[in-house]
């Protein structure tokens, strides 16, 4: 007789909805979040007008002035070189925010990971397991963890630049990558006060690929769009933070007690 094999469980998933209706519910913490909008904005404001004026200093000869179009052949040049320009206007708007947002996103490590532990700790009440607290210690290890999943950001906006070039593939590629970068910006708060490496939280992310894919889809999605985004995203990210804190520690309670 074939030995039957055990099922695993299922993994539990939060849906978005639950976290809006638990955040908007919970005046300590829709009050927190409040103030870390303001902060992000503008701290990512501040950063893109820095980032984009140093981009235009070095680069506005590039395109000061366009081919001769006088002839069908300099339309087709002048075309191209304005398709060109365009498209240069866009990626370096793109990266000049998403650079800017990378630095306000260090700055503000602590103060969101002290809103994704509050967070957990309303919604699991007694079963919460408590962490080190909000220290001084704690503040400058979230500062250290934020700077290098800020530096990890570089190295992920690089490649993201260099596949992008590669048509249709490309672009549905630089999206995924950056669907999962959100993903990790988010999981980072609760990885990091369980003190996790950068190494295992990126295990986990491929370990949880759907849960990663949900939590950064919607980020990723605003984080694309021009001049809004800057805005968008500074008003998602306290509720992606408690979205990603509430899914990633019924996660992690749940590999608990299967291991017992």
């Amino acid at each position: 007789m074939a030995r039957e094999q055990a099922q695993a469980p299922a993994v539990p998933t939060i849906p978005l909805s639950t976290s809006i209706t638990f955040l908007l519910g919970r005046k300590q913490l829709l009050g927190w979040s409040i103030v870390l909008i303001a902060l992000t904005v503008a701290l990512t404001w501040t950063g893109f007008l820095l980032t984009t004026g140093i981009i235009d200093h070095y680069t506005a000869s590039f395109f000061g002035e366009g081919p001769v179009h006088s002839s069908w052949w300099g339309w087709i040049k002048y075309s191209g070189w304005l398709v060109a320009k365009y498209l240069y206007v866009l990626v370096t708007r793109i990266i000049a925010f998403f650079l800017a947002f990378l630095l306000a996103y260090t700055l503000t490590t602590p103060f969101y990971s002290f809103l994704s532990n509050s967070a957990e700790k309303i919604f699991w009440g007694k079963e919460f397991q408590d962490d080190d607290g909000f220290s001084l210690a704690g503040i400058a290890k979230d500062l250290f963890e934020g700077l290098k999943i800020a530096l990890f950001g570089i190295l992920v906006t690089v490649v993201a630049l260099a596949v992008g070039f590669v048509p249709i593939i490309g672009q549905i590629a630089v999206f995924l990558i950056y669907t999962y970068y959100s993903a990790l910006m988010f999981v980072d708060y609760p990885a990091s006060r369980r003190r996790w490496r950068l190494g295992k939280k990126l295990q986990w992310l491929r370990h949880y690929s759907g849960h990663s894919l949900r939590l950064g889809l919607i980020p990723a999605a605003v984080s694309m769009v021009p001049l809004l985004n800057v805005f968008l995203l500074a008003f998602i990210f306290p509720l992606f933070t408690v979205h990603a804190a509430l899914n990633f520690s019924a996660v992690e309670a749940s590999r608990s007690r299967a291991s017992r």
